[in-house]
């Protein structure tokens, strides 16, 4: 491999460190872009857009998540179970907005997503990105919506799963939080994984097999989105990041022998 490539260098098999590589893309991807004009100025378009959907976030999460937590878990008069009641307070509105920063921003930067990932490719080399028509701008428009609300449905679908935990006091609440998280973190793996893979036309049994077999890098990848969303400034450049840092996941795979060549070239 070109020492100058962007494209990590994986080891083919898992190891302890693959927790922390998949954590250090978000770096790797977050230098590329500085380095990049084009990155830079498809990122910086994107984070106006995402810091002002973060606002809306921040006050909707702020207003309902009281009302959230109180329908479940009553706030007791025992200064302890108000200790507790307080500690599932800010541990809902964190997977509150952590759920939100998943769905709204996405769904408004959907036309800039597949720009990022093939922009990201050329810097790796070996791609070209498809000349620009109206056709394929729409096309790429509608499945890119299309896509970010299947995706965001099955986020919400496993949470909705965990649900029931809440109906044990206090501590299911705590337990819901917890597993809500992981099960967060894996999903923003494997939404930020699939982008370049589907772009690609790979199935997407192959995205889960990454997310089986390569299980401690995607969670590190997963939980470095996860954690850069409570990063004041950089928060607002999470999703470009995130699609970069996914492209470079993508390739890396690829480069390991993890993953197979494309099926066939990209529309």
């Amino acid at each position: 491999m070109n020492p100058a490539s962007p494209i990590p260098h994986l080891p083919p098999k898992s190891g302890l460190s693959d927790f922390v590589r998949g954590v250090s893309l978000l770096g790797r991807a977050l230098g590329l872009i500085f380095r990049a004009p084009k990155l830079l100025l498809l990122s910086a378009l994107c984070a106006l857009v995402t810091l002002v959907s973060l606002i809306a976030l921040l006050a909707l999460a702020g207003h309902y998540t009281p009302q959230l937590v109180g329908s479940f878990f009553p706030r007791p008069e025992a200064w302890y179970g108000q200790a507790l009641w307080y500690l599932v307070l800010v541990l809902t509105f964190v997977v509150f907005m952590v759920v939100g920063a998943n769905a709204l921003p996405p769904l408004l930067l959907a036309p800039l997503q597949d720009p990022l990932s093939e922009t990201t490719e050329e810097l790796c080399g070996g791609y070209a990105s498809p000349p620009f028509t109206l056709k394929a701008f729409f096309r790429g428009l509608t499945t890119g919506v299309v896509h970010t609300l299947a995706r965001v449905f099955f986020l919400l679908l496993g949470l909705g799963v965990l649900l029931p935990l809440h109906l044990i006091p206090g501590v299911g609440s705590v337990l819901w939080t917890v597993l809500g998280s992981l099960w967060t973190m894996t999903w923003m793996a494997g939404e930020h994984l699939a982008s370049p893979m589907t772009r690609h036309l790979y199935p997407f049994a192959e995205v889960r097999r990454m997310l089986r077999e390569r299980r401690a890098l995607c969670l590190g990848f997963g939980a470095g989105i996860y954690l850069m969303l409570w990063v004041p400034v950089l928060n607002t450049f999470f999703l470009p990041v995130a699609v970069v840092a996914g492209t470079l996941l993508y390739r890396g795979l690829i480069a390991a022998g993890n993953l197979p060549p494309p099926p066939r070239p990209a529309p």
